[in-house]
């Protein structure tokens, strides 16, 4: 099962964003020496989920917008 992606991660610069696995920029796991992929947010922008599709279904919890009671 895939892992949940994260809407605006704190610090998306120091992971790999190309597959589940998450890796450090630093040690990627499958890169086969390829540079490391970038979050959405870092070349969108933090609203870069309202733009496109990019096929997933977004709760209410998941919008980093949404209030908090």
């Amino acid at each position: 099962m895939a892992k949940k992606f994260p809407m605006n991660p704190p610090h998306p610069e120091r992971i790999c964003w190309g597959c589940d696995r998450y890796c450090p920029a630093d040690s990627l796991a499958c890169g086969n020496g390829a540079g490391r992929t970038q979050h959405p947010a870092e070349m969108i922008g933090d609203d870069w989920y309202l733009h496109g599709d990019w096929g997933f279904d977004l709760i209410a919890s998941d919008r980093p917008d949404a209030k908090r009671d």
